[in-house]
């Protein structure tokens, strides 16, 4: 059963390819890391985003709640006869302008907020990013020792590697 031969480990004296082979497995430890953080990054601001969305949407509903109370209060001025019975209405719109315009003041600025949020979730995102692209140039370019047995691949390899971690670690101080 020739066609069956198990050969020993061919490349056991080159010691240089074990050592790219070790370093292409811990680049693609990291390579894995960043990539999961990536992608957690990116539906954070997706999240994030959908929250400012809706927070935008309920301050215009309480902006079109205080122009109808400002509507109401000029019709009340305009149409009113009693006035006993006019100073309660106007009162009680009054009050719900002022306190829809308040709410729409608190409203606004957690929109503001959010939007600000989100766009630091995509900054972090894109620097996770740009890390994975490097970190995956790596583990390409490290790999290519096996093939071409050339030593400026696993070189290049890890620069980009340590270039990529560097981009990628970057984005957990945004």
């Amino acid at each position: 059963m020739a066609e069956i031969e198990i050969h020993g480990h061919p490349h056991l004296g080159d010691t240089f390819g074990q050592k790219v082979g070790v370093a292409v497995g811990i680049i693609g430890i990291f390579l894995a890391v960043v990539t999961i953080a990536s992608h957690r990054e990116h539906t954070a601001a997706v999240v994030i985003k959908t929250e400012a969305n809706d927070q935008w949407a309920y301050y215009q509903a309480k902006k079109v709640r205080e122009y109808q109370a400002d509507v109401g209060l000029q019709l009340v001025g305009a149409l009113g006869t009693d006035a006993t019975r006019m100073q309660a209405v106007t009162d009680k719109l009054q009050g719900d302008r002022d306190r829809y315009s308040r709410e729409a003041a608190d409203i606004k600025r957690d929109a503001d907020q959010k939007e600000l949020d989100a766009s630091r979730a995509e900054a972090r995102a894109l620097r996770f990013d740009l890390g994975e692209g490097l970190l995956e140039l790596g583990l390409v370019l490290s790999s290519l020792y096996f093939l071409s047995h050339k030593r400026p691949f696993p070189v290049f390899g890890v620069s980009a590697a340590v270039i990529g971690m560097v981009l990628a670690a970057s984005g957990l101080w945004l």
